[in-house]
């Protein structure tokens, strides 16, 4: 049996400008706003949550389902997915849409000036869950188009299938009760500590009303670990040391790949917590979201060093 990841495939576009961004726009005028920057470096990386989290899962040996909606510029991310065994089984393409896009300009103090195309995306729900004829596990409903993760939520619920629930950042797209039906019913609610704030504030619900509506609440908060709390307990997961921090980028979807392997492989969510901080930990060493080049083998035996057994 197979996992589904359904979530967005994106293509970032990072930039760095040279200087800093508060030498060229002046507080006075931004109200008649007219500024160029000169960008030197171009650097094009695959992402997307969906895709991200496929990509760990591979590492992980797993054969995920990926399902999302792409564009008529896929061709080179298509290349790549093939070259990553990421099957494209269920990717759909949409000949009049582009694939989603980020471009991102970074100057010299780290300050960022982002926009993001959703393309694709927003037409997710295009791609069906329900012209899957896989035999499924778990599947996971991450940030995508509204539409699709409201559908791929109520379609894994109704089907039986383990549903792990992980707004990020399409959370602000939901209304209180459109949250309280994302996530009522859900195997695994996954957030960070800030969108965990921001689900009590819009739902309305206390902490423990959010965790009698799902099986397990996992929220995330950085450098600082993970809590995964179930059946009233909870279990505090510290953060693997980094040998280096290159790029935070991705590492949420990395750890995200640790919950869906471990519901799939019946492990303890406190297990699959630990496979995935270890994979944040990789993750953020490298430049990009899906950059860990890495044998499930080899991965085995980091884990044995850091946790002990792999079970």
């Amino acid at each position: 049996m197979s996992i589904l990841v359904t979530g967005s495939v994106a293509m970032d576009h990072i930039m760095v400008f040279e200087d800093r961004f508060k030498n060229h726009i002046l507080p006075d005028k931004v109200h008649m706003l007219n500024v160029s920057f000169l960008v030197p470096s171009l650097e094009r990386l695959w992402g997307g949550t969906g895709a991200n989290i496929a990509y760990n899962l591979r590492i992980l040996g797993q054969d995920p389902v990926l399902l999302a909606t792409v564009g008529q510029d896929f061709d080179d991310y298509a290349r790549h997915l093939d070259a990553q065994g990421i099957r494209r089984d269920w990717l759909k393409v949409l000949p009049d849409a582009y694939t989603a896009q980020a471009y991102v300009t970074t100057d010299l103090d780290d300050n960022q000036i982002w926009a993001f195309h959703p393309g694709a995306m927003e037409r997710a729900h295009e791609a069906r869950l329900e012209d899957v004829n896989e035999d499924l596990k778990v599947g996971i409903v991450a940030a995508n188009g509204k539409r699709a993760m409201q559908e791929n939520a109520r379609g894994l619920k109704q089907r039986g299938i383990a549903c792990v629930v992980d707004p990020g950042q399409g959370l602000p797209l939901f209304s209180g009760d459109e949250l309280i039906e994302l996530l009522d019913g859900a195997a695994v609610y996954v957030v960070n500590d800030y969108e965990w704030a921001v689900t009590l504030e819009r739902t309305g619900l206390s902490e423990d009303d959010v965790a009698a509506k799902v099986q397990a609440v996992i929220v995330t908060k950085g450098g600082e670990g993970s809590v995964v709390r179930e059946q009233g307990r909870e279990t505090e997961i510290p953060a693997v040391r980094a040998e280096r921090v290159v790029d935070p980028t991705g590492c949420g979807d990395a750890y995200r790949a640790g919950i869906l392997y471990a519901l799939h492989e019946g492990m303890p969510l406190a297990t699959g917590a630990r496979i995935g901080s270890l994979l944040g930990a990789l993750k953020i060493a490298e430049r990009g979201p899906q950059s860990i080049e890495l044998e499930i083998d080899e991965f085995r035996q980091r884990f044995e060093r850091e946790y002990g057994s792999f079970v």
